[in-house]
């Protein structure tokens, strides 16, 4: 089974102007372990060095257990979730983020199994589902001058898949389910991994598109 995560927009959050600029901005990402959450900010070390992220109600945010907190507040009558809700400090995180002028703007908080060494880890491909079990996933994609790469990673209960919606998937079987009930052949994914011996271990598969089926 796999640890599953739902995204979901942040309430009650307003930094004024940077909801507005961030749109048009070029989306960086980093990975670090969350050291600080404020109302409407989080703060993370990437390696030695700490950056803080304006959050709005435009942040979104994949956590384990954010669909059931989630539903807990929609039952409650309230609108949804803040950030103290679904992260904790300690927790390593990837952050989407737009750097408007020296202000880093939060578009996407999400939890990880590993910080990093500082940055997007470098063992990451982007591609398209070939082949999906309950061990194994295969993808394929471009990598670049034309060329076209194949790579197949072993799978397993630390394998963590996040996407949109999943979560919301996942809530009537209790928050677990097969990832072969989460990625289908033709998902568009990014796969960031490890080399284990031989071969390649999915430490993360983010669904990025979902085939039409």
């Amino acid at each position: 089974m796999r640890r599953l995560v739902l995204a979901l927009p942040l309430v009650g959050l307003s930094v004024g102007w940077l909801s507005t600029q961030a749109i048009a901005q070029e989306t960086k990402h980093t990975r670090g372990t969350l050291t600080a959450i404020n109302g409407d900010s989080v703060t993370v070390k990437v390696a030695n060095t700490e950056m803080k992220f304006a959050c709005d109600d435009k942040t979104r945010v994949e956590a384990h257990g954010a669909g059931t907190k989630a539903r807990q507040e929609a039952q409650a009558g309230k609108a949804g979730v803040k950030l103290a809700d679904v992260l904790k400090t300690g927790q390593a995180v990837e952050v989407s983020y737009h750097d408007l002028g020296g202000a880093l703007h939060a578009t996407l908080i999400q939890q990880v199994s590993s910080p990093g060494s500082g940055g997007v880890p470098s063992k990451t491909s982007n591609g398209t589902v070939t082949t999906v079990s309950p061990t194994s996933l295969t993808i394929s994609g471009s990598s670049g001058g034309g060329s076209t790469f194949t790579q197949t990673y072993v799978i397993d209960s630390k394998t963590k898949v996040v996407g949109k919606g999943i979560g919301t998937k996942a809530a009537p079987k209790g928050g677990k389910m097969p990832v072969t009930d989460l990625i289908h052949n033709g998902d568009t994914v990014s796969v960031s991994y490890s080399e284990q011996g031989t071969g390649l271990h999915a430490d993360d598969i983010r669904v990025i598109a979902a085939a039409t089926r």
